[in-house]
């Protein structure tokens, strides 16, 4: 744990995320935020890299496990941000996450953590106004829903 600390400190540690995003039954878009499960606050669905997925492989994984979603991935981020991952004992450590949006098809009933988090559909602008890191902020306000073939 102290080498994990030390590099940590050194260095932001990497951590890649999905954007779901639909339009809406209006013709708008809406992105999906969900909890945290620690804090409660609105996040978007996120992780640890995957050993054997490429990043936005495990963006999706992280997208179906956290809220039960499925759908069309884009290879390239979307953009990053910054935050600071809290960790029981009160230590913060410096992560930096790769965001790729994801065109939700299917959203399941039943999905791994549904019983520790909250999900919710928000135009990007409310989204941007919900989640606490600056640089989210930033992305959600500017976020364009990507075409077919997931470029913005």
């Amino acid at each position: 744990m102290k080498k994990l600390l030390r590099k940590a400190q050194a260095k932001p540690l990497k951590q890649v995320a999905a954007l779901p995003f639909r339009v809406g039954a209006d013709g708008r878009l809406e992105v999906l935020l969900i909890t945290s499960r620690d804090t409660g606050r609105w996040i978007i669905p996120k992780g640890w890299p995957m050993i054997g997925r490429k990043a936005h492989r495990a963006a999706e994984r992280e997208a179906y496990e956290e809220a039960g979603l499925q759908g069309r991935i884009a290879a390239s981020p979307v953009g990053r941000y910054r935050y600071e991952k809290r960790l029981d004992h009160g230590l913060a450590l410096p992560c930096k996450v790769r965001v790729f949006p994801l065109r939700v098809e299917v959203q399941h009933e039943r999905w791994p953590e549904r019983h520790q988090r909250t999900l919710r559909w928000f135009r990007p602008e409310e989204a941007a106004r919900l989640v606490h890191e600056d640089e989210l902020q930033r992305l959600l306000k500017g976020f364009a829903a990507p075409d077919r073939d997931g470029r913005a």
